[in-house]
């Protein structure tokens, strides 16, 4: 045998082999295909639904959502409403305070008026009567 023939039996042997080998891993490849199809096809009955109710989930935030925008407005008014509100309650507030406090002098002014106007009184009619 010349080594021709030696190398073409050579090559004939090792391609056997790889046919050989080839064989089980297309035919785990084929498999796992049909695995990956089959789970495509679960997954997509599956998702469809989801997907249909996260698109109403979705469209009912988005009513929600505008209708809080809707009212923002209103809560701005009546925030600065509130504010208001404070505002005049504070001055409120100091003008009792100031009343009180002029009440209290007037208060005071009276009542240090009337022991002045009775004891020149009664020094009047001490006087007068004593003579």
């Amino acid at each position: 045998m010349t080594y021709v023939g030696i190398a073409l039996i050579v090559v004939a042997i090792a391609f056997c082999v790889l046919v050989l080998t080839l064989i089980p891993t297309i035919l785990a490849v084929k498999r796992t295909a049909d695995s990956v199809s089959a789970l495509h096809d679960v997954v997509q009955q599956e998702l469809k639904p989801t997907i249909k109710e996260l698109a109403a989930v979705l469209a009912e935030i988005r009513t929600i959502s505008s209708g809080i925008a809707a009212h923002t407005d209103d809560v701005k008014c009546f925030m600065s409403a509130l504010g208001e509100t404070g505002a005049n309650l504070h001055t409120i507030n100091r003008t009792v305070g100031v009343t009180a406090g002029v009440l209290n002098t007037a208060s005071v002014w009276v009542t240090g008026a009337r022991v002045a106007g009775k004891y020149v009184l009664e020094r009047y009619l001490t006087k007068r009567g004593g003579n």
